[in-house]
């Protein structure tokens, strides 16, 4: 019998110690990151659970609201603003599907701005392309020295008559946001000395024909177009003398880009450039280190001018325009290691299609040459600083 009872007591002890509640005494720095991993929403309803729960959601420094006539209004998501205090609001993510949102927009981020917001990601997305934009608050802007990370994504209006100052900005994603002109676009970005990381997704030219990037501090531009509307003109104009990776991508229907060159570039991605009379886009990558490069139409090749660092080249080949771009990059690049080509071309009057990746690098020298010899040993004797192994796609 007192076998038994010991059995059991010991089972009943360790009944009780499975039902304590051991995540409540866990140090509050660790439940607040607990709570940062978990939807708001969720980390708010932890406020029933007990005492110690009751306002434990008020310092979770990173808060997600997204409100609409369904779920939680714009007065809800203000109403939570107040009552959250941390010492340090680190990010703030606000996602706007109801028309009535958009009136209110103003008086959360200026809350925000006071609680020293270091991320802001204001997304106004909705299904309705006549829907009316959402109006960045610009007087907010006259002066902030904590906001790292501003990213605005749909329908959002910029208009900055003056000059803004975000001193403490390192990246800003531009996602099909609206310009009130090409001085705003310019008045915002001037006033980021410390930028480094830029993503510009746009409609072409819907809002601003030309787009000035000037930023000394820039070390990433990521530029991306939706040509789908078919909206011709305009162009960018690129100063960035810090710039180290250049990503661009569906820039096929504009009639401007000048770029300055880049002397720390590393690397650069180059797709769906169009025919620009006056661009010199090659002049302004001689410092890149890698390179890809896809362009439909015909390009200018920077007369004299020599790719010193350039050491890896993924090429897109497309009919005679992609056989001279190659030629000239082999040709002025001295210290190229790596050769990828990419593409699917048409050899003369025999109608065969054949793909750039088998054996590309024999079949150039033939097509050039006419020669029936090996194409790779040609292509060395010509090319010597190209290694066997790049050759053989």
């Amino acid at each position: 019998m007192k076998q038994k009872r010991k059995i059991g007591g010991e089972s009943l002890k360790n009944r009780d110690a499975m039902n304590e509640d051991r995540i409540s005494e866990l140090p509050e720095p660790l439940l607040l990151q607990i709570l940062s991993s978990v939807p708001t929403k969720d980390a708010i309803a932890t406020s029933v659970l007990s005492k110690r729960w009751r306002s434990l959601w008020k310092m979770v420094p990173k808060l997600d609201f997204g409100f609409n006539n369904k779920q939680a209004s714009s007065e809800d998501v203000y109403r939570l603003l107040i009552l959250h205090k941390p010492p340090v609001l680190e990010s703030l993510h606000l996602l706007i599907r109801d028309r009535n949102g958009r009136f209110d927009i103003g008086i959360l981020i200026a809350v925000a701005f006071t609680r020293h917001v270091r991320e802001l990601v204001l997304d106004h997305y909705n299904e309705d392309e006549d829907e009316k934009t959402v109006e960045f608050p610009s007087v907010l802007c006259s002066y902030n020295n904590t906001l790292e990370v501003l990213k605005l994504k749909h329908h959002v209006l910029l208009g900055f008559p003056s000059r803004v100052c975000f001193s403490a900005l390192r990246e800003l994603h531009l996602c099909h946001v609206v310009f009130e002109s090409e001085a705003s676009v310019c008045n915002l970005l001037s006033g980021c000395p410390r930028l480094q990381d830029l993503v510009v997704l746009r409609h072409s030219n819907f809002d601003v024909l030309t787009y000035t990037i000037d930023v000394p501090s820039l070390q990433r531009l990521t530029i991306e177009e939706d040509s789908s509307q078919d909206m011709y003109g305009g162009g960018y104009v690129i100063n960035a003398p810090s710039l180290k990776y250049l990503n661009i991508k569906g820039l096929c229907l504009i009639d401007i880009f000048l770029m300055e060159k880049a002397p720390e570039l590393v690397e650069a991605k180059i797709e769906g450039l169009s025919d620009i009379a006056n661009d010199n886009i090659l002049a302004s990558l001689t410092s890149a280190k890698r390179l890809s490069l896809h362009f439909p139409l015909k390009i200018k090749y920077p007369t004299g001018s020599i790719f010193h660092q350039l050491v890896s080249l993924k090429l897109h080949i497309n009919r005679i325009i992609g056989w001279n771009l190659l030629s000239f990059m082999l040709d002025s690049s001295p210290k190229l290691q790596i050769l990828k080509l990419t593409g699917t071309v048409r050899w003369g009057g025999n109608g065969i299609s054949r793909n750039v990746c088998q054996n590309v690098c024999c079949s150039i020298w033939r097509h050039w040459c006419g020669e029936a010899t090996d194409g790779n040993e040609n292509m060395r004797n010509k090319w010597p600083h190209t290694s066997s192994r790049t050759l053989d796609s």
